[in-house]
């Protein structure tokens, strides 16, 4: 079995396992204590804030550990929007960012605060720009993540920051894709992260604060992790954490540069081997090892359970199931199809074999998906200005297959109206045209879902 979801969570570094199993038997005590015991596990626990600390970019007494990269996301948002709520009450977000950063941002606006969404490009990007014209006099914190979870797009962090820094507001970073492979540059403010996505144990966070930033604590603070973290720590796990971290960061830039040629191998081939395929995400700003493409007429939960049978264990940047039938709030914010979407992340040390196996059985699995949905077809009308596909009940990608089916039966400049009630639809039918030279129209209420409106120019 092939392991190609690394963006998701990383197998577990030999490092990390190994300071795992020593920190259990050295690494017990509470090192709060004074007591020999207690001295021992202070001392790991010191040395492991330095080493992480090293790697992040980041002074050790500005960094704390928490239970998960979710818990610092969550605690960092909240401490420096409280901290600066003398200055305001606004937030910016990018359309992209972690559902963790979207939560707290829903959060604060449910509150009674103000939010600001910057959009990105159809790679995946923001402009700095943006971000600049969305600072307010009353701006209290703006968030970017440092590279894309869902297609690997980096974002242009240092330039914000330095937008930002010029504009007295503070920068939120969430770092999880991309702290493994390098610090994140630029003049941030704080930093979260986490372990398991670097091949260290899952429940370990790390959020950073640099001094000088305005921070207020929320909820119930205790003596431990300068008031930000309560609890005792998991020192095996921070221990195993930060050994890891600094293991994948001493192997970074060679593995990158092999990771990167193996991922640039599938971003080619998958375009020559696959009919009506569209790669996502920036060609040239990002991460190693992310992959991520689109399959025009395929289902991708069918498509991932087809390639599972295969022997690969990859996932999509598509959250359209059979429960939500809700496209991915980063495939809607690009612009670009949600339909089969599929996501490798190759894990440090993949061999090239393995990829090229991958390639091999892609085209045979796309193609058996895509037959299983040939059929049912929905009803076809034509009406006196244009042809009616009802395409309700079905779940994407039928509409946009019967789409494609009947555009050559209008004539060009004419018009096709594509009822569905399939949210993807909204997302996918405006992609299709962008991928195939037609004009998508709009859309306008029906009796029953969404009319789709689509002009045929060629």
């Amino acid at each position: 079995m092939s392991y190609f979801d690394a963006a998701s969570s990383a197998p577990l570094h030999p490092v990390a396992r190994q300071a795992l199993m020593a920190s259990l038997d050295e690494g017990w005590a509470d090192p709060a204590r004074l007591y020999r015991e207690g001295r021992r596990a202070r001392m790991l626990l010191d040395a492991a804030r330095e080493a992480a600390a090293e790697a992040v970019g980041c002074r050790p007494d500005e960094l704390t550990f928490t239970s998960s990269g979710t818990r610092a996301v969550h605690t960092g948002i909240a401490g420096a929007l409280a901290g600066r709520r003398r200055v305001g009450r606004h937030l910016i977000v990018s359309a992209v960012e972690h559902s963790s950063v979207l939560h707290s941002a829903e959060e604060w606006e449910a509150a009674g605060g103000a939010v600001t969404t910057v959009a990105v490009d159809r790679a995946g990007s923001v402009a700095v720009g943006a971000y600049e014209a969305a600072v307010r006099a009353d701006t209290a914190l703006a968030c970017l993540q440092s590279a894309n979870h869902e297609v690997g797009t980096e974002q242009p962090v240092a330039e914000v920051a330095e937008v930002c820094r010029a504009a007295g507001v503070p920068l939120f970073v969430d770092a999880a894709q991309s702290l493994g492979w390098a610090a994140v540059p630029g003049p941030w403010s704080l930093l979260a992260a986490s372990a398991h996505k670097w091949g260290g144990p899952s429940g370990v966070g790390l959020l950073a604060v640099r001094k000088g930033v305005r921070f207020a604590v929320q909820g119930p603070v205790d003596e431990r992790e300068s008031g930000r973290a309560a609890g005792f720590e998991n020192l095996p796990a921070i221990v195993a954490a930060a050994a890891s971290l600094r293991a994948v960061r001493a192997e970074a830039a060679q593995e990158a540069v092999r990771l990167r040629e193996l991922t640039e191998r599938i971003r080619v081939r998958v375009r020559q081997l696959v009919t009506d395929v569209e790669v996502v995400g920036d060609p040239v700003r990002r991460l190693p090892g992310v992959v991520t493409f689109s399959c025009l007429y395929v289902d991708g939960e069918t498509l991932l359970h087809e390639l599972d049978r295969a022997g690969f264990s990859v996932s999509s940047g598509s959250s359209c199931t059979s429960s939500t039938l809700t496209p991915s709030h980063v495939l809607r914010a690009m612009g670009v199809l949600s339909e089969g979407n599929v996501r490798v992340s190759l894990p440090v040390g993949t061999p090239a074999e393995e990829v090229d196996r991958f390639l091999s059985v892609l085209p045979g699995a796309v193609a058996t998906v895509r037959e299983k949905l040939g059929a049912p077809a929905p009803v076809t009308v034509r009406e006196k200005d244009a042809l009616v596909v009802n395409a309700l009940g079905k779940r994407c990608p039928v509409p946009v297959i019967e789409l494609a089916k009947v555009i050559g039966d209008v004539q060009v400049g004419g018009t096709i109206r594509v009822l569905s009630d399939d949210e993807a639809a909204r997302l996918d039918i405006p992609a299709w045209c962008e991928m195939r030279g037609q004009e998508y129209v709009g859309e306008e209420p029906a009796e029953e879902g969404t009319a789709y409106l689509i002009r045929r120019m060629s």
